[in-house]
């Protein structure tokens, strides 16, 4: 596929009770390519007609064939449905890497990673177990696992298909009915997920699909008297809003919202093993990752080789067109440009080390931001505070454990942490100190771990996704407690 003359869908629609409709009002919004600034095609502007519908089908199979059919059964479709992206694998990264801008390299590995959720959570339906409670004389107690029913999911533009997957997987692997609101920037993997779900056998209803703006679709699905549970992904302050509109419904709200996660590299760190994690965890998605790890902490005696070391990666690092498949890709929007080059000018009184360089033939239409490596950071400066979102990665001295912890966990977030040493004891001390969902010893993201549970604290975001957590998640626990005597 070279494009999108060779699309198996049509993006203008809808995804609603196992069909293909236009949005009730017949809107559309343009929806364009980040590496030069044209138009890829028109997205269906959904609205909140279209999520009623979208709802009413979801609860229509949480009631019928979806709801009736048994964890195994599931599982099977689920497993299938991981076998049909993996067949489309070169074709959803193209999409991929056209709609959000990342390289094709990275947009194949989130092909590989949604295909990897589907098998995961196809395997893990029929392993979601009750429990016997020993209790009072005469009774015997049980407790089950069951759907909530009707959930709704609100996805961002920098990670579709593996959102998508850890998000909509799950809830589908609890015989949950799922609505789905993909991020008006980038919808077309969401889309294109809907297509192959419906050929993997899902019953209508059970997955729908509205694409739309935020204020408007996402908005309506947030608030939906219908939704039983909410999943939602993006920004600290859209996060919020998300959680008061569904308060008044009292439905669980799972957010995995912004980061700031640091990497602590103490004297003993092993520098040749660390080092391409310390700069590819910053930069993968042009930045554009919650968990992007944007805080290079390093203890004084390592300082001047790290910082030199890293320098000398970032002068390597190339900026160009997605389907070029260098180093980074353009950011997704003009928007996000402006925003990122506005706290690059908020660091002018730093110490600017190196920097990338974007290719000559990138088109100037292009979302284009060198990536850049800041030294001798406070960790009181704004960035080293506020999450970016782009290419840039400050590095931070500390003397000693106590210190490095301090800073670590001196900011409002709490998602992703790494430790770098080869003592065992400060291993385990500082994972245990960082207030973070996850801490990795020695490495960064384990590979994305479709196993491990992933989510933060404060700011971070709260809930679980990812692993059986996620399942534990998109359940409701029932308490049976029967006395016979």
């Amino acid at each position: 596929m070279t494009g999108l003359q060779d699309l198996w869908f049509d993006p203008s629609l809808c995804f609603i009770g196992g069909r293909w409709v236009p949005p009730v009002q017949g809107g559309l919004l343009p929806l364009a390519n980040p590496s030069n600034g044209e138009i890829l095609c028109e997205i269906a502007r959904g609205n909140e007609e279209d999520i009623d519908a979208a709802v009413a089908a979801a609860s229509n199979a949480s009631a019928g064939e979806w709801g009736r059919m048994t964890a195994p059964e599931r599982g099977r479709v689920l497993t299938r449905l991981g076998y049909l992206i993996l067949d489309r694998t070169d074709e959803l990264a193209e999409l991929e890497a056209l709609d959000v801008g990342k390289p094709l390299k990275q947009a194949r590995a989130d092909v590989l990673a949604l295909a990897r959720y589907m098998e995961f959570y196809g395997g893990a339906a029929d392993k979601i177990h009750g429990t016997t409670i020993p209790y009072l004389d005469g009774y015997t107690v049980y407790s089950l696992r069951e759907p909530h029913g009707v959930t709704g999911h609100i996805v961002p533009w920098n990670y579709p298909m593996q959102i998508i997957g850890r998000s909509v997987g799950a809830a589908l692997a609890m015989g949950n009915a799922a609505v789905l609101k993909p991020a008006e920037e980038a919808c077309l993997t969401a889309l294109a997920f809907a297509d192959l779900a419906h050929e993997a056998g899902l019953p209508a209803g059970a997955l729908n699909v509205v694409p739309g703006l935020g204020e408007e679709a996402g908005a309506a699905l947030a608030a939906h008297k219908g939704v039983h549970h909410i999943s939602f992904t993006g920004s600290v302050a859209v996060g919020s809003m998300i959680q008061s509109a569904a308060a008044p419904n009292c439905v669980p709200v799972t957010l995995e919202l912004g980061g700031k996660s640091p990497q602590l590299v103490f004297d003993d760190a092993d520098l040749d093993a660390a080092l391409p994690f310390l700069v590819n965890a910053g930069i993968q998605n042009a930045g554009q990752t919650c968990s992007a790890s944007s805080r290079i902490l390093v203890q004084r005696g390592q300082y001047d080789r790290v910082v030199a070391a890293m320098a000398a990666r970032y002068g390597a690092l190339q900026v160009g067109p997605a389907l070029s498949d260098l180093d980074i890709g353009p950011l997704i929007s003009a928007r996000q440009k402006e925003i990122v080059t506005g706290f690059l000018a908020n660091g002018s009184d730093l110490e600017q080390v190196a920097t990338g360089s974007i290719v000559g033939d990138a088109p100037d239409n292009g979302h284009y931001v060198a990536p850049v490596l800041f030294a001798a950071v406070t960790p009181e400066h704004v960035l080293a505070q506020s999450e970016i979102f782009g290419p840039v990665q400050v590095i931070i001295p500390f003397d000693d454990e106590e210190e490095a912890i301090a800073i670590a966990n001196g900011t409002d977030f709490g998602l992703v942490a790494s430790v770098w040493t080869r003592d065992g004891a400060r291993q385990m001390r500082t994972a245990k100190a960082i207030h973070s969902g996850q801490v990795f010893i020695n490495n960064y993201g384990a590979g994305g771990g479709v196993e491990l549970p992933f989510g933060g604290v404060g700011k971070s975001g709260h809930g679980r996704e990812k692993g059986f957590e996620a399942l534990y998640g998109f359940s409701r626990l029932k308490t049976v407690a029967a006395f016979h005597g």
